[in-house]
């Protein structure tokens, strides 16, 4: 029997460490789903959602390398767009199959047909389809080589009658190249760089998830140039570890004290960050940018220089040309403000909140404490993202997933799955919120399918909190963000799999350990308080009376004792930012 097409296609994964193909069969994919069945050497994962699919191979890549998700023939193709928008945002190696039509139907409107081309271009580094067998695999191997050097998603679309014609072998080279390089800005540059910084007494750094190889040696730099270290949401986990200088997050989820010391600074450090918020950029400061992308350079802040190179080259032949300075007062001042931060962000900790009203700052930092050294956290994207920032600390092993580029709801459970396939043996904790949860709880069953067991902990405030918030700062009472929620504790049960309600803080912690402790999925449902809204390190004016026109419009449409548990539980965080 000769080689069928998906045959190829599925030896050809395989010999690019693809472990598992994340998709809803059927139509156009049986002959692969075949295939997968006939190797042995890789699985085929039944999602319930393609969404699902492309948010747990965007997981996978981000942890493992190059992962894959496919979708059938027309809705197949518009269910993984949203997931491939977050992973192809992210920098992550994702090949997505989109089987089409077959080639004799192309052109004619038919049944479930989609343009493939301009359905994925916007989130896709490479975007081809294959018509014949003899474009397979050399279209394929583009696929896999553009995803993994230009970091993003390589859809490779597939005539649906294709899949089943005898293979052809290709003439060209079916190997990646990984070559070794250096990437680091010329000697001119990198003295110029050490000349400015040398020169000034009050340097900062602010790390991003490019730097997190570059950990050790950049830690080394701020010893010598007596520098704070912040970084961005992603560059946490990278950073944030046996670290004696860092100073927290900033931005939206982050702290007072790393916006205060990029603020302080006569020199800040962008070190592998593209963090998009220019409001919490200093602008009267001189900065320096460093990063592996060009293109990157100056689109969120005005450069002293813009220079490209890998982090750790870079750092490591700046090392060499610092004077160490030997004025650490500044640097003392912004780690004593530090500890104040942290000391106020405990406050919310050691108050646990009432019955159904659990602060779900202490819920954030019972995982925390609770949590494995080398856990993985994935978190759904709005106040999850707060607390996940905020309380979940770095220790060099623990890893931290989210839609940190897209901001899309619903992205925890589905990348848990995919971090729990690729890593069976580590702890891997989604930290969803109701709203998102909500959103695709159907996979819910393909945990149970592959007993996998991951610790969902579901933060249950009956509302759309990040919205809430956004709509008092525009000085909008909240309207619509209410949930329904149904029994989350009997929905996991229903599936197959143990659910645990927490309605009283007093069983936040021996709960949590229960679920920790069962060897297989589990679902916990804490009822938070849905009045806890963290306000973020710098607030405008605008803000601050767009907050106060909503209580007052609240007031006024007769929710007094809403606003009253607003204050209440908001003061202090009012108080810290102001």
């Amino acid at each position: 029997m000769s080689k069928k097409v998906a045959d190829q296609i599925v030896e050809m994964l395989v010999n690019n460490n693809v472990k598992r193909i994340y998709a809803v069969t059927g139509d156009s994919l049986n002959e692969l789903n075949d295939a997968v069945r006939r190797s042995g050497k890789i699985k085929w994962i039944h999602v319930r959602h393609e969404e699902v699919g492309a948010y747990a191979a965007a997981a996978e890549a981000e942890l493992d390398g190059l992962a894959c998700c496919a979708g059938s023939s027309g809705p197949g193709h518009v269910h993984l767009i949203n997931g491939l928008y977050d992973a192809n945002r992210s920098g992550v190696p994702v090949i997505a199959i989109a089987s089409t039509i077959n080639t004799a139907q192309m052109g004619v409107d038919y049944f479930q047909a989609t343009n493939t081309y301009k359905l994925f271009d916007d989130c896709s580094v490479y975007n081809e389809l294959a018509s014949t067998p003899s474009q397979v695999p050399r279209m394929l191997q583009t696929a896999i080589q553009n995803a993994i050097h230009k970091k993003g998603v390589a859809v490779f679309g597939l005539a649906g009658d294709v899949s089943s014609m005898p293979a052809e072998e290709s003439v060209t080279s079916m190997y990646n190249y990984h070559s070794e390089t250096v990437l680091r800005p010329s000697d001119i540059e990198m003295q110029k760089f050490a000349d400015l910084v040398n020169k000034h007494p009050k340097v900062s750094i602010f790390c991003g998830i490019g730097a997190r190889e570059a950990h050790d040696d950049i830690v080394k730099l701020a010893g010598l140039l007596k520098a704070p270290i912040g970084y961005s949401f992603r560059g946490k986990m990278g950073m944030q570890h046996n670290n004696p200088y860092e100073v927290g997050m900033t931005g939206l989820l982050g702290v007072p004290s790393a916006f205060h010391a990029m603020h302080e600074s006569d020199v800040v450090i962008l070190l592998g960050t593209d963090f998009p918020y220019e409001n919490f950029m200093p602008v009267t400061n001189k900065i320096i940018q460093v990063d592996e992308k060009p293109e990157r350079l100056g689109r969120r802040a005005k450069l002293e220089m813009g220079l490209t190179g890998k982090i750790t080259d870079t750092i490591a032949a700046l090392l060499p040309l610092i004077k160490e300075k030997e004025d650490d007062s500044f640097v003392n001042a912004q780690l004593e403000f530090y500890e104040k931060v942290k000391e106020n962000l405990n406050i919310y900790v050691e108050d646990t909140g009432s019955e159904n009203h659990i602060s779900p700052e202490f819920v954030a930092s019972t995982i925390n404490e609770l949590a494995n050294e080398d856990a993985i956290f994935a978190v759904d994207t709005g106040m999850c993202c707060v607390w996940g920032a905020r309380y979940i600390e770095g220790t060099g092993k623990r890893i931290m997933l989210g839609s940190f580029n897209h901001g899309s709801m619903a992205n925890a459970m589905p990348m848990a799955v995919g971090a729990q396939l690729a890593y069976p043996e580590r702890q891997v904790i989604a930290f969803c919120g109701d709203g998102g949860i909500s959103m695709l709880l159907g996979d819910l069953a393909t945990i149970k399918q592959y007993n996998l067991p991951i610790k969902l902990v579901v933060f249950n405030n009956r509302s759309l909190g990040m919205v809430q918030l956004e709509m008092q700062v525009e000085g909008l009472p909240n309207n619509e963000t209410d949930m329904v929620n149904p029994n989350f504790e009997m929905i996991a049960q229903a599936m197959g799999f143990r659910g645990i309600t927490v309605t009283n803080p007093d069983n936040v912690k021996q709960s949590l350990e229960e679920a920790f402790a069962h060897d297989g999925p589990v679902l916990v449902s804490v009822f938070t308080n849905p009045q806890a809204l963290a306000m973020p390190p710098k607030m405008e004016f605008d803000q601050m009376k767009g907050y106060a026109l909503s209580m007052s419009k609240m007031i006024l449409g007769g929710r007094m004792d809403e606003v009253l548990e607003m204050v209440k539980t908001n003061y202090k965080h009012m108080k810290e930012v102001l």
